[in-house]
């Protein structure tokens, strides 16, 4: 789905996960999400993207895989993100499921460290699920992650 040439930086405040959601959009595709404390100064409140993922912390089962990303991350860095993009709503997987998802090899300890890496590392939690990596470190903050499991999990 795209959202044109929107470009900027939108948030709300989210009751459900006690912070807020940030997104950054450029030429229409997402190339950031964070949850900060509190809403920045700057941040627009208005975006359709952001009117699905508060439809989804309410409950919706809105999986945002249509939602355009951009990533700008090393190409074995996108496999696995890319891999972990396709866990379906509601399910967790292993690390080791991630990494063969990827086309890596999990008894391989770099790539391993890569995997790991690329989800710490991963620009856009919650549109690229990391929180459904149960082994592994994500882009988002622990309590976020955990309250994003257990919203799919209701």
């Amino acid at each position: 789905m795209d959202f044109g040439t929107d470009v900027g930086i939108f948030a709300r405040e989210s009751e459900r996960l006690d912070r807020a959601v940030e997104i950054g959009v450029a030429s229409g595709r997402v190339v950031g999400v964070s949850f900060p404390e509190t809403v920045p100064a700057d941040a627009e409140p208005a975006h359709p993207i952001l009117d699905r993922i508060f439809a989804y912390l309410d409950g919706g089962t809105d999986h945002l895989a249509d939602v355009e990303i951009g990533l700008t991350v090393p190409t074995d860095h996108r496999r696995v993100l890319e891999a972990a993009r396709n866990v379906p709503y509601g399910e967790t997987v292993t690390l080791d499921r991630v990494i063969r998802m990827a086309g890596l090899d999990p008894d391989e300890p770099a790539d391993v460290e890569t995997a790991r890496t690329a989800l710490a590392e991963n620009p856009v939690p919650l549109l690229v699920p990391d929180h459904r990596v149960r082994d592994a470190p994500g882009g988002a903050p622990a309590s976020v992650a955990q309250r994003l499991r257990e919203i799919e999990s209701d």
